[in-house]
């Protein structure tokens, strides 16, 4: 979280030692210094299908581009030439883990394990795969015209194709036309098959605008391949058969300036910090005294939060970090949710205004702010996540920290794939997302690495909300507060094999890297 910070007091330390600092490697996706050997043999296969053509078509293969394309991923730690003191600190290694070693290992029939995860992952293709998503290339000089996409049906619906030609075939649905035109025969009409012909070329072509087709297979979302050419030619579209979406619009009465009490809501997951709590309320209600606050509370022995404006919803003791997440944001009724961390506190640098207009004016569906420490530092935990494939066995995720580019328009704002615990976003695209339940006490990265495609997500660095302290001597701890760090910190072997589990079966990656 303090990277930034860490790094710049970590150069002065060394500075100071009078120690020479050397620059770690980083080449290639991975993370190592050059292309691993199966990776290589792949590559040289790849090229040798070319090695004879070279000269005589002019193809010359770009090896450090073409190895990107071999669908074949790894995860390659960063290796150490010699160890500084606070190397780590100033120059992060990229570390690498084997999900399915360290899944697998502790399984007593691995290989059981693994032909379940295949299925399970089978399944998922067959639910979430259409026609849409296969690929389709037009040769070129095709005297054809036809749509290439745009084309969308309603379930068991109607709707006249734009521009088809001679014989068409279908899987999912019948063809017709609207209206007949003179001097066109037609043959297979309310059937999946028909072709259409014309001595007449603008007769024919006349007639061809007024085909139709019908969805007459239920299916709530999916797509088909038309085949439809002549004699010499035979082309595809594809044709989505979907319900429209229902909009989710909030009537938050906006006009002018923001109505931030109609926009956001805060949503906040508290256990066994009841004092921590009550500042962080006290500070929202000196800067936005009508906002709501959605309270999700687990403790053994909760005491009512009182006060207007809040709601406080009591859950079964100890249920844990992401299942309070996904009760609090379930309860939201506005267009936006903040999610604040029971210990932070308002300033007059956290304006949430700023966050609704980078929000309002842009497709971004989350934003995170930044969060100051005690000690001063401020902190973005900006990361960007990337996943390769990976083939039958799982696929690599790969998590490093830094950013993608600046918005346009918000010169204080980058787009990332994870940012701090402090953030605003979309209350319908947070709840599509979700939160693992079963991760009860460490968890942050999940939901983003879960977010990843259906989120657009940016960081801003002039939105900053305070943390309280967390500096206080073992001997001058409460009772409640040791109980805390006991439920907190404690990583256990269990909890080491549930995020294997998780990262291994559910999300089905192979290895990981992260710096």
């Amino acid at each position: 979280m303090l990277y930034l910070h860490k790094k710049t007091l970590g150069l002065l330390i060394c500075t100071g030692l009078g120690l020479t600092v050397y620059v770690w490697k980083h080449v290639g996706p991975s993370g190592g210094n050059s292309l691993p050997s199966q990776e290589e043999a792949h590559l040289l296969q790849w090229i040798s299908q070319y090695q004879n053509t070279v000269d005589e078509s002019g193809v010359r293969v770009k090896e450090e581009i073409a190895w990107l394309a071999l669908n074949v991923c790894s995860c390659i730690a960063d290796k150490e030439s010699f160890r500084l003191p606070f190397s780590n600190w100033i120059f992060p290694r990229v570390n690498a883990h084997n999900l399915d070693n360290a899944f697998l290992e502790s399984r007593s029939d691995p290989e059981k394990v693994k032909v379940h995860r295949a299925q399970e992952y089978s399944s998922f293709q067959k639910r979430s795969y259409t026609a849409a998503n296969g690929l389709i290339v037009a040769e070129a000089n095709s005297p054809l015209q036809y749509p290439t996409q745009g084309v969308v049906v309603r379930p068991l619906k109607t709707i006249i194709l734009p521009g088809s030609d001679h014989s068409l075939n279908t899987a999912l649905g019948t063809f017709d036309v609207a209206a007949i035109v003179e001097g066109v025969s037609l043959k297979g009409e309310n059937e999946n098959h028909m072709t259409l012909s014309s001595p007449n070329l603008s007769t024919l072509n006349k007639q061809l605008s007024l085909v139709t087709y019908t969805n007459t297979v239920f299916h709530p979302r999916t797509a088909e391949n038309v085949e439809f050419g002549t004699e010499d030619h035979r082309s595809f579209f594809t044709i989505k058969i979907q319900h429209k979406r229902t909009p989710k619009l909030y009537n938050s009465g906006h006009q002018g300036e923001y109505n931030i009490s109609a926009l956001v809501t805060l949503a906040t997951k508290t256990f066994l910090r009841y004092d921590k709590l009550r500042d962080l309320i006290n500070s929202v209600r000196k800067y936005y005294p009508t906002v709501t606050i959605v309270i999700a509370d687990d403790n053994q022995h909760p005491q009512p939060v009182t006060g207007p404006y809040i709601e406080q919803y009591f859950m079964p003791f100890g249920k844990g970090w992401f299942a309070g997440r996904n009760l609090a944001v379930s309860q939201v009724t506005t267009k936006y949710v903040l999610w604040v961390d029971d210990d932070f506190y308002f300033t007059s640098n956290t304006k949430l205004e700023k966050m609704v207009d980078i929000l309002e004016k842009t497709t971004l569906d989350l934003v995170g702010g930044a969060v100051r420490e005690v000690t001063g530092y401020t902190a973005t935990y900006r990361h960007t996540i990337s996943v390769e494939d990976g083939g039958e066995e799982g696929d690599c995720l790969h998590i490093r920290t830094g950013h993608h580019h600046t918005i346009q328009g918000f010169p204080n704002c980058v787009v990332a794939d994870a940012v701090i615990n402090f953030f605003m976003g979309r209350t319908d695209k947070v709840r599509e997302v979700g939160f693992n339940p079963r991760l009860a006490r460490h968890a942050h990265l999940e939901f983003f690495i879960d977010g990843l495609g259906l989120l657009h997500i940016a960081s801003c660095s002039d939105v900053i909300v305070n943390h309280a302290s967390k500096i206080k001597l073992p001997w001058a701890k409460t009772d409640t507060e040791k109980k805390y760090d006991k439920f907190r910190y404690s990583f256990n072997t269990e909890d080491n094999e549930l995020f294997n589990e998780v990262f291994y079966f559910t999300d089905r990656f192979k290895c990981m890297t992260s710096q």
